[in-house]
């Protein structure tokens, strides 16, 4: 079984059922993979479905349903301040909620599910 932690733009990209999002289903619903999100992630997918007008209880349902949620915790958060300091040196547009997801991962020695170039230098990074 293979731990991985979906970053916001797999998620956002599975419930647009776009190209990318088609590929993220397939990892998401394996039944060989036991799947997490950082609920720093799922508070940005919530506002992110509000901007976009969509019915936030189909993101929380989807969520629920497909993954586990890690709470922020201070070990996390600490690992995520590390993170975020060394990747800024790399790529001075690394968000920190990417560093929570990576943070996450690392806590879980999970790889994480992305599209986001951002984790280009995470060898656990996963592609869609």
């Amino acid at each position: 079984m293979t731990d991985i932690v979906v970053d916001t733009y797999a998620w956002i990209e599975y419930f647009n059922a776009s190209e990318k999002g088609l590929k993220a289903k397939q990892i998401i619903e394996n039944k060989d993979h036991k799947i997490f999100i950082s609920s720093a992630s799922f508070a940005e997918i919530i506002s992110k479905f509000l901007r976009t007008n969509k019915d936030i209880n189909i993101a929380i349902s989807g969520l629920n349903t497909l993954s586990t949620a890690v709470v922020v915790s201070q070990e996390i958060s600490i690992l995520a301040g590390q993170i975020h300091f060394n990747e800024k040196k790399k790529n001075k547009d690394f968000g920190m909620l990417d560093s929570f997801v990576a943070a996450t991962a690392k806590k879980l020695n999970a790889k994480i599910l992305t599209g986001d170039n951002d984790f280009k230098n995470f060898k656990e990074a996963i592609f869609i």
